[in-house]
């Protein structure tokens, strides 16, 4: 009889060593520090890892975060953070590797990225050098969040020479470093998200996961790597049934997002997890990405008792239909100030006008002579302020909240009912890890001893 498949055997072992894990088995960083520092710590102390969601947090909380975290694993345990794509803020993208490289922060998470940018490369080859056998090793190891494969091809390709030889006229990195670049790919992982919580593509992962590793074996015997790229899943991934799925296909670890949303460490408000813990599969909805609301770019939000999904919608609809506030019919106008927004439309403007004084004040005047982006910005301060709501766990804003969730949680909810795990209060974020992938083991012996006759 075939003998038990053990949960620290599922999946890369070289990423296994490379990380220190106990288990090929990541938690992705969840923005406003939903992923939270006490989570990262919690995970890393159990020999699992985690990425602190920077994203809408100051470089000041950041540090402060990255402060926290080194202590509590002062004893060891592995931690990453969270690099969101400058799109809007390429200054910022700058200073948060700034602050990295600062605190000697040795794992990245790169989300949102459609190409590479000049601060990514700087992080990637910073340090880079020959180390045993000559194989040529990075100072830290990036992981790539993506979903389409022409941004897995960019990842697993050496930084684009255009970028690196503007570091090098810069003196941001020296003739060694950006020679020995050419023999290393972006990113030492690849992370295909499939259909997800908050910011998705709505990507099948049993279609994307194979197309990513074929490319991979494809991009390997062009480049020669010295070492292989390990490509890894995540969207849907909340059950030991899906875990297993991932491994079969081909996955080198696994990396979680909506279930640790559902738990003790997450971010977030009692009022968000007592709803999270009672969806099912069929609970969620795409909206508008407030932070992308003129693309048309979508987020997965939870939808069972909430109006935000609805009502997000709707405002895409009447910026696309209206090239300014006045356009709309006044009966509308009325029924967003009072039900959406609770507020009037100047006292909204008055707030966001001095959110971009404080913030962007060189966007200020674009905005404000333009009534088709002065009704965007209005209307995007919803999409602030129903994040806000929910986080803070503000009652009377309860059906306006925006809680990014995919039904990845759905289905731990249903797997976990009647157990100790049924309330939020009992899951934490390690626990419930671990037990993922030792179900996974557990399962996937079964299915191939039922495969082999042997059961």
């Amino acid at each position: 009889m075939l003998s038990p498949i053990r949960p620290d055997s599922l999946g890369c072992g070289e990423f296994r060593a490379d990380y220190g894990l106990r288990y090929a088995y990541l938690a992705g960083g969840m923005y406003k520090g939903i992923a939270s520092k006490e989570m990262v710590v919690a995970l890393g102390r159990a020999g699992l890892m985690g990425y602190l969601g920077t994203g809408g947090l100051t470089l000041q909380e950041v540090e402060a975060a990255i402060c926290d975290i080194k202590a509590g694993l002062a004893t060891g345990g592995a931690y990453g953070m969270n690099l969101l794509a400058g799109i809007e803020n390429s200054e910022l993208e700058a200073n948060l590797i700034d602050l990295y490289l600062k605190h000697n922060v040795r794992n990245v998470e790169a989300s949102g990225y459609m190409s590479i940018s000049k601060n990514l490369v700087r992080w990637r080859l910073k340090g880079v050098r020959p180390g045993a056998n000559e194989r040529i090793e990075p100072a830290r190891r990036t992981l790539a969040k993506v979903s389409r494969p022409e941004v897995a091809e960019a990842f697993m390709q050496p930084a684009p020479g255009h970028l690196v030889k503007q570091l090098l006229d810069e003196g941001r990195i020296n003739p060694e470093e950006a020679e020995w670049g050419r023999r290393i790919p972006m990113a030492d992982d690849i992370c295909v998200e499939a259909d997800s919580g908050g910011h998705t593509d709505q990507g099948v992962a049993c279609v994307l996961l194979p197309a990513m590793l074929i490319l991979r074996d494809a991009t390997m015997a062009r480049y020669g790597y010295d070492k292989r790229i390990r490509v890894g899943a995540a969207g849907g991934i909340g059950t030991p049934h899906a875990a297993a799925a991932a491994f079969v296909i081909g996955a080198d670890f696994l990396l979680t997002g909506s279930i640790n949303q559902c738990t003790v460490e997450a971010r977030t408000s009692a009022a968000v997890k007592d709803i999270l813990q009672d969806i099912n599969v069929q609970d969620t909805a795409y909206a508008p990405a407030g932070d992308m609301f003129e693309l048309g770019s979508q987020v997965q939000v939870v939808k069972r008792g909430l109006l935000f999904p609805s009502r997000a919608t709707r405002l895409h609809q009447l910026y696309l239909a209206h090239n300014s506030i006045e356009e709309i019919d006044l009966k509308t106008q009325v029924q967003i100030q009072d039900r959406y927004f609770r507020q009037s439309f100047q006292e909204v403007w008055n707030e966001t006008r001095e959110y971009y004084c404080r913030v962007s004040p060189g966007k200020l005047p674009g905005i404000e002579n333009s009534s088709k982006k002065k009704m965007a910005a209005i209307f995007k301060w919803y999409f602030g302020k129903s994040t806000q709501s929910a986080l803070s766990g503000v009652e009377d804003e309860k059906l306006n909240y925006q809680i990014h969730c995919g039904p990845a949680l759905g289905a731990f909810n249903q797997w976990v009912k009647g157990t100790k795990f049924e309330h939020w209060g009992q899951r934490n974020v390690a626990s419930i890890g671990m037990m993922l992938m030792e179900e996974a083991a557990v399962l996937l012996t079964h299915r191939v001893r039922q495969i082999e006759g042997c059961a």
